[in-house]
């Protein structure tokens, strides 16, 4: 673990977001040029999704020289590349750190933030996880208004399951998205940096996390995080923006590199041959190492 912990922290790169779930699957697909009308269920939902991130994961352009770690959804934990599990083949075959998503999605908004729904089986998660040899893990809050209560409340649940994990034996990305739309983005993100700040402080020095935070409105507002002690390192998400946009902004902030969802797999389809695919995969693969590690 401390030679992947060392890796995470110092090796030029980004993280693949691959782990689109629930509510989010159908609109995955869809964007990857399958419609609804080609399934008729939720396991039918969830192979064909697998097959998209397989295509994904094994493709040749999808390697450890530009990519550090993956984030997966617990189904594909749980399903095999060419007879191996997925976190072992991203692993074993392609030197890429594993990492799980374990949130169950977001509550109804509330003080202006979502936080994340109970995890009740969060152990057990947990303990499958060190089983597959995942790495990490990811959790998503949401919030839309610079509300300091709700944003407090989003920080403190955060750590409060980040503890958790640590004490599994895994790093926790924490991850308390800023709505790129909301109306007063940089207060939300100023009362952010002020909370996770606070909690940062109070871990010990044998607890560490890391940070997947949206692309800030102000650039480099959050560069007092990448050099905290605590943070192993701050990774950004790309919020809707497109690549291109997405890109851009990150080159604009210090010591962040990207994890990306939609902007990494925007020009991907179905339909592509094999070498369109890898071709759209690398030039995006390659155009998000650049942005991550311009200013490193």
């Amino acid at each position: 673990m401390n030679s992947q912990l060392e890796r995470m922290k110092t090796k030029k790169g980004f993280i693949a977001a691959l782990d689109q779930s629930g509510g989010s699957t159908p609109k995955a697909l869809l964007h990857y040029g399958v419609p609804e009308s080609a399934y008729t269920n939720d396991e039918e939902m969830f192979n064909l999704v697998h097959k998209m991130r397989t295509r994904i994961i094994t493709s040749p352009a999808f390697n450890s020289e530009y990519i550090l770690g993956a984030i997966l959804f617990e189904q594909t934990m749980d399903s095999k590349i060419e007879g191996m599990y997925t976190a072992d083949y991203l692993a074993q075959k392609k030197d890429i750190l594993p990492f799980l998503k374990i949130d169950k999605g977001l509550a109804d908004q509330a003080n202006g933030v979502q936080l994340m729904k109970p995890i009740p089986d969060l152990d057990e998660i947990l303990r499958r996880a060190n089983e597959r040899n995942i790495f990490g893990t990811k959790m998503r809050s949401v919030i839309k208004e610079a509300n300091r209560d709700g944003i407090k409340e989003v920080v403190e649940q955060q750590f409060e399951i980040g503890k958790q994990i640590i004490a599994a034996g895994l790093v926790p990305i924490i991850e308390p998205e800023v709505d790129i739309y909301s109306q007063d983005r940089e207060q939300s993100e100023a009362i952010l940096k002020e909370e996770l700040l606070k909690h940062l402080n109070d871990l010990n020095e044998n607890e560490n996390v890391m940070l997947k935070l949206s692309i800030p409105a102000i650039a480099n507002t959050y560069k007092e995080l990448t050099t905290h002690p605590r943070v192993v390192r701050v990774v950004a998400l790309s919020g809707g923006y497109s690549r291109e946009e997405a890109n851009q902004k990150l080159k604009e902030n210090d010591n962040i590199i990207a994890s990306f969802s939609r902007a990494l797999s925007e020009e991907l389809n179905v339909n592509q041959s094999e070498e369109e695919f890898n071709q759209s995969l690398k030039e995006a693969v390659t155009s998000i190492y650049e942005a991550s590690t311009v200013k490193e």
